[in-house]
C-alpha cells in the first residue's frame, strides 16, 4: 500500500524527483571525489613538500566541496517541494473523500480516527517521501561508490568493509523487526487519545455537569499511559540503535587504523592513501546507517499508508451514482414509497413500511415518542443514509439515482442540534449560497426571528461566531440555523425537532413567517410540541418505525389513540 500511495502521488511531480536524482548524483559523485583529492594532496604535497601542489589541489578540493553543499541543497528543496506537495494532495482526496461518507462509515472508522489518518498518518508517508527522496537515493550512491572507490585505494581491507557492513546490517534488522508491530500499535493509541480527547472537549458540559472530571481525567490518564509505554519501547529501541552503530563504525576505523598501520609501516600502501581508506569507510558505513535509518521510518510510514489506504478505498454507501440523474420533473415534490431501513449489525429495522407523499408546498409534520425513528426517517430525505428496501424520491427522482449536488441544492436541511462555523455571522448564512446579498441575508433573518439579535450584536452581519457558535444562546443558534436553510433557497425545508429551543412565542411567529413568506418550499417538520405542528397540512405519527396514524390535527385526535395521547400529555386536556 505504501507503494502504492507514494506512486499514485509523487508521478505528478516526477520533474521534482528527476532533479533530486540528478544533484543526489553530483552531490554524491563530489563527495565521494574528495577523499580522493585529499589522499593525492597527503601524497604528493605534504609527503613531497611541494607547496604549489597543495595549493591548487586544495582550490580544486575547496571548489569540489562547495558544489556538493550546493548540490545537495539543491536535491533537499526539490524533494521538500515534492513532498509537501504529495502531502497536500493526499489531505485533499482523504478530505473529500470523508466529506461524502455516510454516519455508517464515519461510525466505522471513529471520527478520531479519521483526524489521526488525515494529519499524523500524512505526515509520516510525507516524511518518509522527502526523507527518502534524499537518503534512499544519496545512500547506495555512497555505499556502492565508496565500496568501489575504497577498493581502488587498497584491496588489503577489503575484509574490514565486508565484516563491518554485514555487522550493521544485521544489527539494523533484529531491531527493525520489532519496531514493525509497535508502529502499527502506536497509530492504534494514537486513535484512542485523540477519541478521549475529542469526546471530552464535546461533551465538557457533560462531564462538569456530573462531577465526572476525576473519572475523565483517570480515563485520559489510561490512554495517554498506554501511548507512552509504546512510545517509550520504540524509544529504547531508537536509542539502542545509533550507540550500537557507533560502535560498529568506531571499532571499524580502529581496525582500518591498526591494520592499515601495518601495511604502511610494509610499505604495502601510502599514508594518503590510507587516509582516504578511512573516510571511504565513513562514507560506507554513514550511506548504510543512512538506509538502515530509512528502513527504520518505513515500517511506521507503511502502517500509516495502509490507514489513509483503507479510507481512500472504502466504497461509501453514498457513492455518487455512474449516471446521475441531472433534472427533476417536480421540485418540492416528495415521496416515501414503502422505505424500510436499518443500522449495520442492528437486529430489527428502525424503520419499516413507511409509505406517504408530501406535495410541492404542503407542510407535513412528524411526531412520535422518543426513539420512533422521526430523525432516521428525514436523514433519508438529503441521503445522509441509504434506504434497507423501499424508495426515497424527491422531486420524482429517486435519491439514489440522482445528481448529489443538485439533489443537495434542492435541500435545506435544519439538523437536530444545529452547528455553526468559525466565521460571521454572513459567513454562516452564506453556508449554502454564497452568492446571497446582504439584503437576502437580513430577510431570511427577519422570517427565523432573528433580525432583533443580529442587530444588537457588535457588527451586526459581520459579527463573530465561534466555533459550533459557543458565543451565542442556544435559541439563537437555533434561529441562525434556521436562517441558514432559507438563504439557501431550497425546494425543500427539512426541520428536525428545530423549534425546542424557541419560546412558545417565537415559535408561532417563525412558523407564520415562514408560511407566510415561503408558500411553495414543502416543509418537513419534526416536532415534540405539539403546538408546533397543529396547522400542518399533514401529520404523521410514528410508533416504533412504523407509521400508526396520518392525517390533519382534528382527524387524529379524534381517530388516533397514539396522536390522542401525545396531545393529552402536553397541552394537558381530555381529547
Amino acid at each position: 500500500m505504501l507503494g502504492k500511495i507514494l506512486l499514485r502521488y509523487l508521478k505528478t511531480y516526477r520533474w521534482l524527483l528527476l532533479g533530486v536524482l540528478v544533484f543526489q548524483f553530483a552531490s554524491a559523485y563530489a563527495q565521494l571525489t574528495l577523499p580522493r583529492l585529499n589522499a593525492d594532496i597527503i601524497d604528493q604535497g605534504v609527503a613531497k613538500a611541494d607547496i604549489g601542489y597543495i595549493w591548487t589541489h586544495g582550490a580544486i578540493m575547496l571548489a569540489v566541496a562547495l558544489g556538493q553543499i550546493v548540490a545537495a541543497i539543491i536535491a533537499t528543496y526539490f524533494a521538500a517541494r515534492a513532498a509537501m506537495a504529495a502531502g497536500r494532495d493526499i489531505r485533499r482526496d482523504v478530505y473529500r473523500k470523508v466529506s461524502g461518507f455516510s454516519e455508517r462509515e464515519v461510525t466505522q472508522f471513529g471520527a478520531g480516527s479519521l483526524i489521526t489518518r488525515n494529519t499524523n498518518d500524512v505526515q509520516q508517508v510525507q516524511m518518509l517521501a522527502m526523507m527518502g527522496a534524499t537518503m534512499l537515493v544519496s545512500a547506495p550512491l555512497l555505499a556502492i561508490g565508496g565500496i568501489i572507490m575504497a577498493l581502488q585505494q587498497d584491496m588489503g581491507m577489503a575484509w574490514i568493509i565486508a565484516v563491518s557492513v554485514a555487522a550493521i546490517l544485521l544489527l539494523i534488522g533484529i531491531i527493525a523487526s520489532r519496531m514493525v508491530p509497535l508502529f502499527r500499535s502506536y497509530q492504534r493509541k494514537l486513535d484512542g487519545v485523540n477519541l478521549v480527547m475529542r469526546e471530552q472537549l464535546t461533551g465538557v458540559r457533560v462531564v462538569r455537569a456530573f462531577v465526572r472530571e476525576r473519572i475523565e481525567e483517570a480515563r485520559f490518564r489510561l490512554a495517554n499511559t498506554d501511548i507512552m509505554v509504546v512510545g517509550r519501547r520504540v524509544g529504547s529501541l531508537f536509542v539502542l540503535m545509533f550507540p550500537m552503530a557507533m560502535l560498529v563504525m568506531n571499532v571499524t576505523v580502529v581496525a582500518v587504523i591498526w591494520f592499515g598501520g601495518i601495511r604502511v609501516n610494509d610499505g604495502e600502501i601510502e599514508i594518503g592513501t590510507l587516509f582516504a581508506f578511512m573516510q571511504y569507510i565513513g562514507l560506507i558505513l554513514g550511506g548504510v546507517l543512512m538506509a538502515s535509518f530509512m528502513t527504520i521510518m518505513i515500517p511506521r510510514a507503511a502502517v500509516s499508508a495502509e490507514r489513509i489506504g483503507e479510507v481512500l478505498d472504502v466504497k461509501g454507501s453514498l457513492d455518487r451514482p455512474d449516471k446521475p440523474v441531472s433534472s427533476f420533473s417536480a421540485p418540492g415534490a416528495l415521496e416515501f414509497d414503502d422505505v424500510s431501513f436499518a443500522y449495520p449489525g442492528a437486529d430489527e429495522p428502525v424503520l419499516s413500511g413507511i409509505t406517504f407523499r408530501a406535495e410541492p408546498g404542503e407542510t407535513v409534520a412528524i411526531v412520535g415518542s422518543t426513539g420512533a425513528g422521526k430523525t432516521t426517517l428525514v436523514s433519508l430525505i438529503p441521503r445522509l443514509f441509504d434506504v434497507s428496501s423501499g424508495a426515497v424520491r424527491v422531486a420524482g427522482v429517486d435519491v439514489r439515482e440522482a445528481d448529489l449536488d443538485l439533489l443537495w441544492k434542492g435541500i435545506g436541511l435544519v439538523p437536530q442540534r444545529p452547528y455553526l462555523f468559525t466565521g460571521t455571522v454572513a459567513s454562516n448564512l452564506r453556508f449554502g449560497r454564497e452568492e446571497a446579498t446582504d439584503a437576502e441575508l437580513w430577510h431570511a433573518l427577519e422570517i427565523a426571528q432573528g433580525r432583533e439579535f443580529v442587530a444588537e450584536m457588535e457588527g451586526g452581519l459581520d459579527a463573530r461566531i465561534a466555533q459550533g457558535g459557543t458565543n451565542v444562546s442556544g435559541g439563537q443558534r437555533q434561529r441562525l440555523a434556521i436562517a441558514r436553510a432559507i438563504v439557501h433557497q431550497p425546494d425543500i425545508l427539512v426541520f428536525d425537532d428545530s423549534f425546542s429551543a424557541l419560546d412558545l412565542t417565537t415559535d408561532s411567529r417563525l412558523r407564520q413567517a415562514l408560511w407566510r413568506e415561503l408558500p411553495r418550499v414543502t416543509k418537513i417538520v419534526v416536532a415534540q410540541r405539539v403546538s408546533t405542528i397543529t396547522e400542518a397540512d399533514r401529520i404523521i405519527v410514528l410508533d416504533a418505525g412504523r407509521i400508526v396514524g396520518m392525517g390533519t390535527h382534528d382527524e387524529l385526535v379524534a381517530s388516533n389513540q397514539t396522536y390522542r395521547e401525545i396531545v393529552e400529555s402536553q397541552l394537558g386536556v381530555d381529547a
